[in-house]
Protein backbone atom coordinates (compact mmCIF):
# COMPACT_ATOMS: atom_id res chain seq x y z
CA UNK A 1 0.00 0.00 0.00
CA UNK A 2 1.39 3.54 -1.24
CA UNK A 3 2.86 5.83 2.02
CA UNK A 4 3.13 9.10 2.66
CA UNK A 5 6.15 10.04 5.01
CA UNK A 6 4.94 14.02 6.40
CA UNK A 7 2.01 13.48 8.28
CA UNK A 8 -0.37 15.98 8.77
CA UNK A 9 -1.13 17.68 12.39
CA UNK A 10 -4.84 16.42 13.24
CA UNK A 11 -6.55 15.56 16.24
CA UNK A 12 -4.63 11.89 17.97
CA UNK A 13 -8.18 10.45 18.30
CA UNK A 14 -9.08 11.29 14.79
CA UNK A 15 -6.16 9.69 13.21
CA UNK A 16 -6.39 6.36 15.82
CA UNK A 17 -9.86 6.26 14.37
CA UNK A 18 -9.45 6.09 10.76
CA UNK A 19 -6.16 4.02 11.51
CA UNK A 20 -8.23 1.40 13.61
CA UNK A 21 -11.29 1.61 11.09
CA UNK A 22 -8.72 0.35 7.94
CA UNK A 23 -6.90 -1.90 10.23
CA UNK A 24 -10.64 -3.94 10.51
CA UNK A 25 -11.62 -3.60 7.38
CA UNK A 26 -8.35 -5.21 6.15
CA UNK A 27 -8.30 -8.12 8.83
CA UNK A 28 -12.15 -8.54 7.59
CA UNK A 29 -11.81 -9.49 3.84
CA UNK A 30 -10.08 -12.38 5.11
CA UNK A 31 -12.89 -13.13 7.76
CA UNK A 32 -15.72 -12.44 4.61
CA UNK A 33 -13.52 -14.85 2.08
CA UNK A 34 -13.22 -17.72 4.39
CA UNK A 35 -16.39 -17.56 5.43
CA UNK A 36 -17.87 -17.71 1.87
CA UNK A 37 -15.29 -20.21 0.85
CA UNK A 38 -15.64 -21.96 3.77
CA UNK A 39 -19.69 -22.99 3.48
CA UNK A 40 -19.25 -23.16 -0.35
CA UNK A 41 -21.66 -20.18 -0.75
CA UNK A 42 -19.44 -19.45 -3.85
CA UNK A 43 -16.78 -20.84 -5.79
CA UNK A 44 -13.06 -18.48 -5.47
CA UNK A 45 -12.89 -17.63 -8.92
CA UNK A 46 -16.39 -15.54 -8.68
CA UNK A 47 -15.64 -14.57 -5.27
CA UNK A 48 -12.60 -13.21 -6.64
CA UNK A 49 -14.71 -10.66 -9.93
CA UNK A 50 -17.47 -10.22 -7.78
CA UNK A 51 -14.90 -8.43 -5.35
CA UNK A 52 -12.98 -6.71 -7.95
CA UNK A 53 -15.86 -5.36 -9.44
CA UNK A 54 -17.62 -4.00 -6.34
CA UNK A 55 -14.42 -2.41 -5.08
CA UNK A 56 -13.76 -0.62 -8.59
CA UNK A 57 -17.57 0.67 -8.48
CA UNK A 58 -17.27 2.03 -5.14
CA UNK A 59 -13.78 3.48 -5.51
CA UNK A 60 -15.41 5.33 -9.27
CA UNK A 61 -18.09 6.64 -7.11
CA UNK A 62 -16.08 7.96 -4.27
CA UNK A 63 -14.05 9.63 -7.07
CA UNK A 64 -17.17 11.22 -8.53
CA UNK A 65 -18.20 12.71 -5.30
CA UNK A 66 -14.87 13.90 -4.52
CA UNK A 67 -14.75 15.64 -8.50
CA UNK A 68 -11.32 13.67 -8.77
CA UNK A 69 -10.54 12.74 -12.38
CA UNK A 70 -8.97 9.26 -12.70
CA UNK A 71 -6.69 10.38 -15.68
CA UNK A 72 -3.26 9.08 -15.56
CA UNK A 73 -4.07 6.81 -12.50
CA UNK A 74 -2.87 3.12 -12.52
CA UNK A 75 -1.04 1.60 -15.10
CA UNK A 76 -1.59 -2.20 -16.37
CA UNK A 77 1.54 -3.39 -14.16
CA UNK A 78 -0.16 -2.41 -11.46
CA UNK A 79 -3.48 -3.48 -12.18
CA UNK A 80 -1.86 -7.22 -12.92
CA UNK A 81 -0.76 -7.26 -9.54
CA UNK A 82 -3.84 -5.99 -8.21
CA UNK A 83 -5.98 -9.42 -10.21
CA UNK A 84 -2.69 -11.71 -8.82
CA UNK A 85 -3.39 -10.72 -5.63
CA UNK A 86 -7.17 -11.40 -5.51
CA UNK A 87 -7.18 -14.17 -7.16
CA UNK A 88 -4.45 -16.12 -5.15
CA UNK A 89 -5.88 -14.78 -2.20
CA UNK A 90 -9.27 -16.15 -3.13
CA UNK A 91 -8.12 -19.78 -4.04
CA UNK A 92 -5.75 -19.83 -1.27
CA UNK A 93 -8.91 -19.17 1.50
CA UNK A 94 -10.59 -22.77 0.38
CA UNK A 95 -8.02 -24.31 2.24
CA UNK A 96 -6.73 -21.46 4.57
CA UNK A 97 -8.14 -20.91 8.10
CA UNK A 98 -7.94 -16.76 7.94
CA UNK A 99 -5.94 -16.36 10.47
CA UNK A 100 -3.08 -18.98 9.05
CA UNK A 101 -3.43 -17.24 5.52
CA UNK A 102 -3.66 -13.00 7.10
CA UNK A 103 0.09 -14.30 8.52
CA UNK A 104 0.54 -15.87 5.52
CA UNK A 105 -0.16 -12.80 3.40
CA UNK A 106 1.34 -10.58 5.72
CA UNK A 107 4.65 -11.95 5.78
CA UNK A 108 5.10 -12.77 1.88
CA UNK A 109 4.15 -9.00 1.60
CA UNK A 110 6.63 -7.35 3.57
CA UNK A 111 9.18 -10.02 3.16
CA UNK A 112 9.00 -8.58 -0.43
CA UNK A 113 9.07 -5.36 -0.06
CA UNK A 114 11.96 -5.63 2.49
CA UNK A 115 13.37 -7.55 -0.47
CA UNK A 116 12.70 -5.60 -3.16
CA UNK A 117 15.12 -2.74 -0.89
CA UNK A 118 18.33 -5.09 -0.39
CA UNK A 119 17.84 -5.16 -4.36
CA UNK A 120 17.72 -1.16 -4.35
CA UNK A 121 20.65 -1.11 -1.95
CA UNK A 122 19.27 -0.45 0.83
CA UNK A 123 20.99 -1.76 3.70
CA UNK A 124 20.53 -3.20 7.36
CA UNK A 125 21.87 -2.65 10.48
CA UNK A 126 22.67 -5.93 12.66
CA UNK A 127 18.85 -5.79 14.81
CA UNK A 128 17.88 -5.63 10.93
CA UNK A 129 19.18 -8.75 9.59
CA UNK A 130 18.45 -10.33 13.19
CA UNK A 131 14.43 -9.56 12.49
CA UNK A 132 14.61 -10.58 8.98
CA UNK A 133 16.17 -14.10 9.93
CA UNK A 134 13.26 -14.23 12.87
CA UNK A 135 10.36 -13.68 10.28
CA UNK A 136 11.64 -16.58 7.86
CA UNK A 137 12.16 -18.65 10.68
CA UNK A 138 8.69 -17.82 11.90
CA UNK A 139 7.41 -18.82 8.35
CA UNK A 140 9.07 -21.63 8.57
CA UNK A 141 7.53 -22.80 11.57
CA UNK A 142 4.31 -22.14 10.23
CA UNK A 143 4.61 -24.37 7.07
CA UNK A 144 6.75 -27.58 8.49
CA UNK A 145 4.60 -31.30 7.52
CA UNK A 146 2.56 -32.03 10.99
CA UNK A 147 -0.96 -32.22 12.12
CA UNK A 148 -1.23 -28.17 12.83
CA UNK A 149 0.28 -27.25 9.02
CA UNK A 150 -1.46 -25.22 6.62
CA UNK A 151 -2.68 -27.17 3.43
CA UNK A 152 0.75 -26.75 1.21
CA UNK A 153 -1.17 -25.82 -1.84
CA UNK A 154 -2.83 -23.01 0.17
CA UNK A 155 0.37 -21.65 1.85
CA UNK A 156 1.64 -21.07 -1.84
CA UNK A 157 -1.17 -19.73 -3.32
CA UNK A 158 -1.64 -17.13 -0.52
CA UNK A 159 2.54 -16.81 -0.30
CA UNK A 160 2.39 -15.17 -4.29
CA UNK A 161 -0.84 -13.48 -3.37
CA UNK A 162 1.68 -11.96 -0.86
CA UNK A 163 4.17 -11.03 -3.71
CA UNK A 164 1.41 -9.78 -5.86
CA UNK A 165 0.03 -7.39 -3.33
CA UNK A 166 3.88 -6.20 -2.21
CA UNK A 167 4.81 -5.84 -5.40
CA UNK A 168 1.68 -3.76 -6.38
CA UNK A 169 2.75 -1.56 -3.64
CA UNK A 170 6.30 -0.92 -4.59
CA UNK A 171 5.11 0.09 -7.77
CA UNK A 172 2.44 2.35 -6.00
CA UNK A 173 4.85 4.56 -3.61
CA UNK A 174 5.21 7.12 -6.23
CA UNK A 175 1.81 8.01 -6.92
CA UNK A 176 0.88 11.49 -6.54
CA UNK A 177 -2.87 10.68 -5.63
CA UNK A 178 -3.35 7.07 -3.82
CA UNK A 179 -6.73 6.58 -4.32
CA UNK A 180 -7.04 7.72 -7.91
CA UNK A 181 -4.46 4.89 -8.43
CA UNK A 182 -6.21 2.27 -6.80
CA UNK A 183 -9.29 3.30 -8.33
CA UNK A 184 -7.76 3.14 -11.81
CA UNK A 185 -5.88 -0.15 -10.78
CA UNK A 186 -9.48 -1.46 -9.59
CA UNK A 187 -10.89 -0.43 -12.90
CA UNK A 188 -8.71 -2.54 -15.08
CA UNK A 189 -8.23 -5.37 -12.89
CA UNK A 190 -11.89 -6.13 -12.90
CA UNK A 191 -12.11 -7.00 -16.33
CA UNK A 192 -9.44 -9.37 -15.42
CA UNK A 193 -11.69 -11.02 -12.48
CA UNK A 194 -14.37 -11.67 -15.50
CA UNK A 195 -12.05 -13.65 -17.54
CA UNK A 196 -11.11 -15.50 -14.48
CA UNK A 197 -14.47 -16.62 -13.82
CA UNK A 198 -15.05 -17.41 -17.64
CA UNK A 199 -12.28 -20.03 -17.04
CA UNK A 200 -13.71 -21.26 -14.42
CA UNK A 201 -17.35 -21.07 -15.48
CA UNK A 202 -17.37 -25.22 -15.19
CA UNK A 203 -17.26 -24.54 -11.47
CA UNK A 204 -19.21 -21.17 -11.10
CA UNK A 205 -21.92 -21.49 -8.49
CA UNK A 206 -22.91 -19.10 -5.68
CA UNK A 207 -26.11 -18.41 -3.72
CA UNK A 208 -27.21 -14.92 -2.14
CA UNK A 209 -25.22 -15.20 0.67
CA UNK A 210 -21.92 -16.01 -1.52
CA UNK A 211 -22.89 -12.61 -3.37
CA UNK A 212 -22.93 -10.69 -0.30
CA UNK A 213 -19.80 -11.79 0.67
CA UNK A 214 -17.96 -11.33 -1.59
CA UNK A 215 -19.79 -7.47 -3.09
CA UNK A 216 -19.02 -6.69 1.06
CA UNK A 217 -15.59 -7.27 0.38
CA UNK A 218 -14.93 -5.35 -2.32
CA UNK A 219 -17.30 -2.53 -1.45
CA UNK A 220 -17.16 -2.24 2.16
CA UNK A 221 -13.28 -3.72 3.45
CA UNK A 222 -11.53 -2.89 -0.10
CA UNK A 223 -12.96 0.03 -1.71
CA UNK A 224 -14.45 1.95 1.85
CA UNK A 225 -11.12 0.31 3.59
CA UNK A 226 -8.87 2.13 1.12
CA UNK A 227 -10.54 5.18 1.77
CA UNK A 228 -9.75 5.22 5.50
CA UNK A 229 -6.58 3.96 5.13
CA UNK A 230 -5.16 6.63 2.62
CA UNK A 231 -7.33 8.69 4.93
CA UNK A 232 -5.29 7.45 7.72
CA UNK A 233 -1.58 7.42 5.83
CA UNK A 234 -1.66 11.31 5.80
CA UNK A 235 -1.86 11.96 9.81
CA UNK A 236 0.79 8.85 9.84
CA UNK A 237 4.36 8.71 9.39
CA UNK A 238 6.08 5.66 7.02
CA UNK A 239 7.39 3.83 10.15
CA UNK A 240 3.80 3.88 12.53
CA UNK A 241 1.97 3.21 9.00
CA UNK A 242 4.00 0.21 8.40
CA UNK A 243 4.14 -0.85 12.54
CA UNK A 244 0.33 -0.52 12.74
CA UNK A 245 -0.38 -3.08 9.49
CA UNK A 246 1.34 -5.63 12.36
CA UNK A 247 -2.16 -6.03 14.13
CA UNK A 248 -3.88 -7.41 10.63
CA UNK A 249 -3.07 -11.19 11.17
CA UNK A 250 -3.49 -10.89 14.58
CA UNK A 251 -7.36 -9.33 13.95
CA UNK A 252 -7.96 -11.78 11.91
CA UNK A 253 -6.75 -14.80 13.44
CA UNK A 254 -8.82 -13.62 16.73
CA UNK A 255 -12.04 -12.84 13.90
CA UNK A 256 -11.43 -16.28 12.68
CA UNK A 257 -11.18 -18.07 16.48
CA UNK A 258 -14.86 -15.93 17.22
CA UNK A 259 -16.75 -15.92 14.27
CA UNK A 260 -15.91 -19.01 12.69
CA UNK A 261 -14.85 -21.48 15.35
CA UNK A 262 -11.42 -21.45 14.41
CA UNK A 263 -8.24 -22.83 16.55
CA UNK A 264 -5.79 -20.56 17.67
CA UNK A 265 -2.89 -22.93 17.64
CA UNK A 266 0.38 -23.12 19.55
CA UNK A 267 2.32 -23.27 16.10
CA UNK A 268 0.13 -20.33 14.45
CA UNK A 269 1.03 -18.32 18.18
CA UNK A 270 4.48 -19.22 17.81
CA UNK A 271 4.80 -18.49 13.79
CA UNK A 272 2.84 -15.01 14.42
CA UNK A 273 5.24 -13.60 17.49
CA UNK A 274 8.27 -14.44 15.29
CA UNK A 275 6.84 -13.24 11.54
CA UNK A 276 5.67 -10.06 13.39
CA UNK A 277 8.37 -9.64 16.12
CA UNK A 278 10.73 -10.21 13.41
CA UNK A 279 9.44 -7.45 10.87
CA UNK A 280 8.94 -5.46 13.57
CA UNK A 281 12.92 -5.47 14.87
CA UNK A 282 13.60 -4.82 10.95
CA UNK A 283 11.46 -1.94 10.66
CA UNK A 284 12.82 -0.04 13.71
CA UNK A 285 16.38 -0.97 12.92
CA UNK A 286 15.54 1.25 10.00
CA UNK A 287 14.14 4.00 12.07
CA UNK A 288 16.97 4.06 13.95
CA UNK A 289 19.30 4.39 11.10
CA UNK A 290 17.49 7.16 9.33
CA UNK A 291 17.68 9.06 12.84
Amino acid sequence: MPRRAAPEPRPAFAAAGLTAAAMLAFAANSLLCRLALQQDRIDPASFGAVRLAAGALVLVLVMRLRRQSLAGGADWRAAVQLFAYVALFSFAYVSLPAGTGALILFGAVQLTMLGAGLLGGERFAPPGWLGLAISAAGLGVLLLPGAAAPSPAGAVLMAGAGMAWGGYSLRGRGARDPLAATAASFIRAAPLGVLLALVFAGRAHADARGLGLAVASGALTSGLGYVLWYAALRHLTSLRAAVVQLSVPLIAAFGGVVLLDEAFTLRLGVAALAILGGIGLVLGSRAARKG
